[in-house]
């Protein structure tokens, strides 16, 4: 046994008593994707009913209903500032290591139990990497090809990141297993109180009619062609895009500086996620442009909120958003800007949108996420 890659092995049974499970990215007061995703799917695996015991890996300890209320899980706080996985986490790991651990949202500490997994979440930086600082290009690639080598399963987000993964890293695709995720239905919902839209359209500046975009600002999200097909748009129309700057953002702000269309293109920043309804409930449709995604929470987000979707036909989205969406090339800005016209014109097209998206958001669960991950961990 490699000391470097795994902890002990104590010769558990099969079927493990305690599941450690890296909670540092589910503790965050404005969680994105990914931290949504592993907050998410941990309160569905507490929620669960099975013989299995949890034991939650934090940098801080969290308030103390900030999981849900059940006794099957303890906390463990283990604070460092700087590298916590690769230290903090790995003496975890060498001094107690849980049973199996399960690594949601970030890379595994590089000594970990041999019963390990994690989830791989999408690998855009390989299909556009001038979408990305060199660093982080390089910090991503090293850290999944150490993650699907490592561990002893592999969670996927979609069937494309699956195949994704496969043909980059030649994992073999038995170790690969596709667990769908799934939007918050407690907090994205149809038909919003009308005076509470007024109360964020009033908060945001927002006035007239507006298209919606959601993500963090950066160039994968292609923000810069989706700006420059709304400029083709008649003017009563703005573009409302919610989302964390990210790198590169001044070059996005300069495209819409370089149209002279500012004042139709209004940035919001950070969203938090109890008001994201009321800014899709005042929308007249979602866009969502990206060049890649893994998986794309806000598709699933806008047709819960019973937005019409329009949508990017790259990589997992048209897996994720099924029939409930118009598609578009994300490289075709005329492609893009015709496909946004199509669907603010097309009343009834909008009906048939929000209907099929109202289908296809029965495909995902939280629920069905936790118990497909409780199996996987039970035959690893």
């Amino acid at each position: 046994m490699s000391y470097s890659k795994q902890a002990p092995d104590t010769g558990a049974a099969r079927r493990p008593g305690i599941i450690g499970i890296d909670a540092s990215r589910a503790v965050t007061d404005a969680p994105t994707g990914t931290e949504y995703y592993s907050r998410a799917l941990i309160d569905a695996l507490l929620c669960e009913d099975s013989s299995f015991r949890f034991r939650l890996y934090t940098r801080t300890t969290p308030p103390s209903n900030f999981f849900p209320q059940t006794n099957n899980y303890e906390i463990r706080a283990i604070p460092l500032p700087r590298l916590w996985t690769h230290v903090r986490l790995a003496h975890e790991m060498l001094r107690r290591a849980p049973d199996v651990l399960f690594v949601p949202a970030h890379v595994l500490p590089p000594i970990h139990p041999r019963r390990s997994l994690v989830t791989v979440h999408d690998l855009g930086y390989k299909f556009f990497p001038q979408a990305h600082p060199l660093t982080q290009r390089l910090y991503l690639d090293l850290s999944t090809r150490w993650n699907v080598r490592s561990a002893e399963a592999v969670i996927a987000d979609s069937d494309a990141t699956r195949n994704d993964i496969v043909r980059q890293y030649r994992v073999p695709a038995e170790r690969i297993h596709v667990v769908y995720p799934a939007h918050n239905a407690d907090i994205f919902k149809p038909d919003p109180d009308p005076r509470e839209i007024e109360r964020i359209r009033a908060k945001y500046g927002l006035t007239g009619r507006y298209l919606l975009s959601a993500g963090t600002l950066h160039p994968r999200k292609n923000y810069a062609r989706l700006i420059e097909a709304c400029a083709a748009l008649p003017s009563e129309y703005s573009l409302v895009i919610a989302g964390k700057r990210g790198w590169m953002f001044d070059s996005i702000r300069a495209r819409a500086r370089a149209l002279n269309v500012t004042g139709r293109v209004k940035f919001l920043d950070y969203v938090p996620i109890e008001e994201m309804p009321l800014l899709y409930g005042g929308a007249e449709l979602a866009a969502l442009p990206s060049l890649y995604e893994g998986f794309g929470f806000p598709a699933l987000e806008a047709q819960a909120c019973g937005t019409p979707l329009v949508c990017s036909n790259s990589s997992s989205l048209p897996e994720v958003a099924g029939e409930g969406a118009v598609y578009f090339d994300p490289l075709n800005v005329g492609e893009m800007a015709s496909a946004l016209r199509l669907c603010l014109e097309d009343k009834g097209l909008r009906r048939d949108l929000v209907r099929r998206g109202c289908e296809n958001l029965r495909r995902f669960s939280w629920a069905d996420a936790a118990k497909r991950v409780l199996k996987i961990i039970g035959a690893v």
